[in-house]
């Protein structure tokens, strides 16, 4: 077993794909439970381990609902936007890709909150004494990613600025934990990732980063609806009250992050040095961010890109997937994201 070359403290639970934007895992559908509130009304929310449930949790957001809240678990953001579209899930939050691709595949989905984050966790990683030095020297290479990931677009995205295309190299497609497996014992040359598997690499001192998606990639992370959950007048506003509690949410993981590291790490199963690094490198950099047209131009340059590669098969036009109505007075979504805050 390929496995075995890798030992077990450096292999993350499979739900840490809770990042990856994209990927075809198989979704774990289990209800997670439900949260106590007042009122009949109840939302039904996808999430993922260590996501949106956690963090509510952590920062005392789920105190004094209208609503109750039944959770749904998956394992990454396709298996979720499927549940949405099949009216199984009312909201749920994914990456910047997995919207492209669902739009690709015509479902029903509306992006209806938006937060912009930091691109350091969004990395190409080398392993330790590797000898490529910049982006440039990864042609002819092997490269692994998980398709239809953030990474993936990380991947196409730098090696474009690169002066590369993505038949330059030899792209393998794995899911995290065989690419972990891979990159360890050197069976790829590098590998595209995001946080917190950028952070555990590093943390373990098994590889460094050879560019990351900073200027590179939109550094975007989306809540999204089902449209039918959103004509309904009572299931609107709980949807408003509770994109609200997220936005507060995250604000208090800024100010919070050892807090939050701890939390995390004991809801996933992450070492607590790896969970901190990626809360301080990624996880707490993100703002609240208007859903606006530099927003959907950006999201439209990702789907333009998958589309022209062959891996969406139609023309989307990613304006037909967004619902503005709870911006309210949330700066643009150009806005930086958040600095490193020493804690």
């Amino acid at each position: 077993m390929r496995r075995r070359l890798v030992p077990a403290a450096l292999l993350l639970p499979l739900a840490l794909l809770l990042s990856a934007c994209g990927g075809n895992s198989a979704a774990d559908t289990s209800t997670g439970g439900g949260t106590d509130g007042k009122g009949s009304l109840t939302l039904n929310v996808g999430d993922q381990k260590g996501g949106s449930e956690a963090v509510l949790r952590a920062a005392g957001e789920l105190k004094n609902l209208n609503y109750k809240i039944k959770w749904s678990t998956f394992t990454s953001g396709p298996p979720l936007l499927e549940a949405v579209n099949a009216k199984a899930v009312d909201i749920g939050g994914v990456g910047n890709t997995p919207p492209v691709f669902a739009a690709g595949a015509g479902s029903k989905i509306s992006v209806v909150a938006a937060w912009h984050g930091a691109s350091k966790g969004e990395a190409i990683l080398v392993p330790k004494g590797s000898s490529l030095k910049k982006a440039e020297e990864l042609k002819g290479k092997s490269v692994a990613v998980a398709q239809g990931s953030s990474a993936h677009y990380q991947l196409v995205a730098s090696l474009k600025e690169a002066g590369l295309q993505l038949s330059d190299v030899n792209v393998k497609y794995l899911q995290p934990a065989d690419a972990l497996a891979a990159f360890t014992s050197g069976r790829v040359d590098a590998w595209a990732v995001w946080d917190p598997y950028t952070s555990q690499v590093l943390q373990a001192k098994q590889g460094r980063v050879l560019t990351t998606g900073e200027g590179v990639v939109n550094g975007l992370n989306f809540q999204v609806a089902a449209p039918n959950a959103l004509k309904d007048t009572k299931k609107a506003a709980a949807i408003k009250d509770y994109l609200e509690r997220l936005r507060r949410a995250q604000n208090w993981v800024y100010d919070h992050q050892e807090e939050w590291a701890k939390v995390w790490a004991k809801d996933t199963g992450l070492p607590y040095d790896v969970a901190l690094a990626s809360v301080k490198r990624s996880n707490a950099s993100r703002i609240p961010v208007a859903i606006d047209k530099p927003l959907i131009a950006s999201e439209q340059q990702i789907a333009d890109t998958f589309t022209e590669l062959k891996l969406i098969p139609n023309k989307v036009d990613f304006a037909d997937y967004v619902d503005d109505r709870f911006n309210g007075d949330l700066p643009p979504s150009t806005t930086a994201a958040r600095a490193p805050k020493d804690s």
